[in-house]
């Protein structure tokens, strides 16, 4: 099944209704961008493992939790601040509140019974996952056509 573009053209009638769904924003709007919640990724492959970058600016260590469970990596944060400051005239509240959620599916490569190394520095989660052994130590076949 492919999305087809609604076509106003095909009705005799031109009603606003119509007009609406023909606008080519209207999915385009940040309401329905779920990516811009999410913090930008790397993902980088080394000989003995990966290493997974995650973007994610203005929260602290203990905001994080990190899960691993079988082969799905989770990596959550949640940051939730309230400042308050009152005057004899006035009480101003603030509070800001800043969360997401990445599930990332791991390859078979990865060694589940070693740690996950996890810092944070500067506004970069950094995640260290090991590979199996007899993965990592694989030569290079090289395969001819005949």
């Amino acid at each position: 099944m492919s999305l087809i573009k609604f076509n106003k053209n095909r009705f005799p009638w031109n009603s606003n209704l119509v007009d609406f769904f023909d606008r080519d924003d209207l999915f385009h709007s940040d309401f329905f961008n779920l990516e811009k919640s999410l913090p930008a990724m790397n993902v980088k492959e080394h000989d003995d493992g990966f290493e997974i970058e995650l973007a994610s600016p203005g929260f602290e260590k203990k905001d994080f939790e990190i899960t691993m469970n079988d082969d799905i990596l989770e990596v959550s944060a949640v940051k939730d601040e309230e400042e308050e400051k009152q005057n004899d005239a006035y009480t101003r509240k603030e509070f800001n509140y800043r969360s997401f959620r990445r599930s990332l599916q791991l390859p078979k490569t990865v060694d589940n019974s070693k740690d996950v190394e996890a810092t944070y520095t500067n506004g970069i989660l950094k995640l260290r996952l090991m590979k199996n052994e007899e993965t990592s130590e694989k030569p290079k076949r090289v395969i001819e056509v005949a």
